[in-house]
């Protein structure tokens, strides 16, 4: 197991240097790593005898899965058949790749479905006859037909549609068997009475965790710069404004504006939507404000905190393309503020087209030829009124243009006030980092204070921590629902939603815990702060946007899920193996075994789930993606430590699950900012 964990790293490794597609046919596909796989199917086959597992149904049914899994990988490479076929409307084609149909499909015709009110696309969607029956395909819609599968994978601008065919008669059959196999088999170990995790459960013991981070704020001065009065810039928020591929209220792109310029929703008091209008309408006192936060300002000779008049000696520095990341985010900074002066950025104006398809427009953009004379002056001269309002201090007016604007707005788009207002509360609780830092300093000092006290706590200690968490969790939870209104699907398929997640179940663990181990409560603040303030520094609350058509499956939920209560066990197990080498070395090893179970289980349905959805929206359950290879790395590494005779002595066993969390690591922020792949976080 330790070779095959070594392997799979070094196969990532490869495919970063030298591409997807070499290490397919150098690596994957060699002859050696069959026999390696060939291996393992023999030792569990061996291991199963050897062990005389038919008297452990729970383990003889995970180590039989094992060869299952791999036969029906072997039989998909063997016998299976993957291709694509580009269709042209009305043309009969029965060709994918090198091989054939024993059939015809013929494209009737191709769509794109949009977002309601804009032209992001929500699905892409082929008609198609086959066999003189009509079929729709789209994402997660496939065609099945006489042992084929079809997949809406590409289009052209011709009408043209390309889809992804898939011919697998044995293989998907034999591992989906091997995959119920295993789940069968972990679910067994869980629940069988006399099984090891059934034991450890009747004599658990308390969790404990440290983890200690520090965190400095630097003050400096500040002497704000004009900008619209609070209510009147709050009033501007209310308008609406297609941005990230929806429509939603212009306070949504001020609060990202001024976070991704200033590091924070607000700056020094100001509201998100006062420094966008301060940019827009007080330009000329904005310019010299050294409100830009700038990563890496001195390899740029730059300040930390920058104005865009010291920003304008950048276009000097772009002469041709440029790898150096921080001067790509001071560039972008730099030209979003210039993409808010032109009015690119602010697409206020629904109009719609001679053919009725709603469009957003700017004030400067090119307005379809259907427009009427009274609409095309509003349009151009809308900002301008609001510009001389400004220059005149007459802000009641200036609330009843912006009032106009959206009105305008809602008679030709027609917005969810549900939708509307969760999205608006969810902008007004803006935290910033003081949550995250909280709550690690509380878990930090309760810690040590039950550390100190051998595990007891005080009344007002354990008062103070349940309601703590109980409210952070409560607040988290409201977090998750409102994204979810906002959103229109389950918020998990980002960096900041995953991570959201994971404080959510780690407070929901940590409140299960607590009445048995009262250490569990400063545990759960110390890791509940810790992923927000990750979740912060992935982007500090990022745009909530339309999901790619491929991401809205029921699957993505439950596989994000699944994998995220996963990686909250194992870092309990990582700080019970940091307590492990502090104290009592035996105790916490039981209690590691005991959460090491629902871990690794939970780890391994989630990699199924995955796979499963895979299939079922791209014809192929394992593509060796990086992100697949390390979830498998970190199933072996944290499955080691399961058997029978392995890690005995308590010290070997904490240091190993103290270095198996960095897998995780890995896992989850390796391969998404160092390795790539499919599945890397944008």
């Amino acid at each position: 197991m330790a070779l095959v964990a070594a392997v799979l790293a070094a196969g990532t490794i490869f495919e970063k240097e030298h591409g997807a597609e070499w290490t397919g046919e150098h690596f994957y596909g060699s002859w050696w790593f069959a026999v390696l796989m060939g291996m393992v199917a023999v030792g569990a086959i061996v291991s199963i005898v050897q062990g005389k597992m038919w008297r452990r149904p729970s383990t003889l049914l995970i180590h039989a899965a094992v060869p299952v899994i791999l036969l029906g990988g072997a039989l998909t490479t063997w016998t299976g058949q993957h291709g694509s076929m580009t269709l042209q409307p009305g043309v009969s084609c029965n060709e994918f790749g090198e091989y054939r149909l024993p059939f015809a499909v013929t494209l009737n015709r191709f769509e794109m479905v949009p977002y309601a009110g804009t032209h992001t696309p929500m699905d892409f969607v082929s008609h198609v006859v086959v066999d003189g029956e009509r079929h729709d395909i789209s994402m997660n819609n496939i065609l099945r037909h006489r042992g084929y599968r079809f997949y809406q994978e590409d289009y052209g601008d011709d009408g043209s549609s390309t889809l992804s065919v898939a011919h697998d008669p044995w293989g998907i059959g034999v591992t989906y068997c091997g995959y119920a196999l295993l789940v069968l088999g972990l679910l067994c170990m869980l629940v069988a009475k006399n099984g090891p995790f059934r034991k450890l459960l009747r004599g658990a013991v308390p969790v404990i965790m440290l983890f200690f981070f520090t965190f400095q704020l630097t003050p400096f001065s500040f002497a704000a710069p004009r900008t619209l009065p609070k209510a009147t810039a709050s009033k501007m928020g209310e308008m609406y404004v297609l941005y990230k591929g929806r429509v939603c209220p212009l306070q949504t792109l001020a609060k990202d504006f001024t976070t991704k310029l200033t590091g924070s929703a607000t700056y020094h008091g100001l509201s998100s939507e006062q420094v966008l209008s301060g940019y827009l309408f007080y330009y000329s006192e904005w310019v010299d404000e050294p409100a830009i936060k700038i990563k890496g300002a001195g390899s740029l000779g730059l300040d930390s905190r920058s104005s865009m008049s010291q920003l304008m000696f950048l276009d000097t520095l772009r002469v041709g393309p440029t790898t150096d990341k921080n001067l790509k985010a001071a560039a972008e900074k730099q030209s979003l503020v210039r993409m808010l002066l032109s009015g690119k950025l602010l697409k206020l104006y629904p109009i719609a087209d001679s053919s009725g398809t709603l469009g957003w427009y700017s004030q400067n953009d090119d307005l379809p030829l259907s427009v009427d004379d009274e609409e095309y002056l509003f349009v151009r001269r809308s900002l301008g009124y609001c510009q001389q309002l400004v220059v005149e201090g007459d802000y009641i007016a200036l609330e009843k243009a912006f009032d106009k604007t959206r009105q305008y707005q809602e008679k030709r788009f027609h917005p969810s006030a549900f939708r509307v207002g969760g999205e608006r509360l969810y902008n007004a609780l803006t935290t910033g980092r003081w949550l995250a830092m909280v709550s690690i300093t509380l878990g930090l000092l309760f810690f040590a204070y039950t550390l100190i006290r051998k595990n007891k706590q005080a009344k007002w200690m354990r008062v103070a921590s349940i309601v703590w968490v109980a409210a952070l969790t409560a607040f988290l939870l409201l977090i998750f629902i409102l994204r979810w209104i906002i959103g229109g699907h389950v918020p998990m398929a980002g960096g900041f939603d995953s991570m959201n997640l994971m404080a959510l179940v780690i407070g929901i663990v940590a409140l299960l815990l607590c009445r048995r181990h009262p250490v569990a409560l400063p545990a759960g603040m110390l890791t509940m702060g810790f992923c927000l303030l990750v979740a912060m520094m992935s982007g500090s609350n990022p745009p909530v946007t339309n999901l790619m058509p491929v991401l809205n499956s029921p699957l993505l939920t439950l596989h994000v899920a699944v994998i995220m209560c996963s990686y909250a066990l194992f870092f309990f197990v990582m700080m019970g193996g940091v307590a492990g080498l502090i104290r009592d070395g035996e105790a916490y090893r039981r209690l590691n075994l005991l959460l090491l179970y629902p871990a690794v289980t939970l780890l391994a349905i989630g990699i199924i789930i995955g796979a499963v959805w895979a299939n079922i929206s791209w014809g192929n359950y394992w593509s060796w993606d990086p992100k697949e290879v390390w979830a498998l790395i970190t199933l072996i590494i944290y499955a080691i430590p399961l058997h029978r005779g392995v890690l005995q002595r308590p010290r070997a066993f904490h240091l190993y699950c103290l270095l198996a969390f960095l897998s995780v690591v890995i896992t989850y922020f390796g391969v998404n900012f160092i390795l790539g792949g499919l599945h890397a976080y944008n």
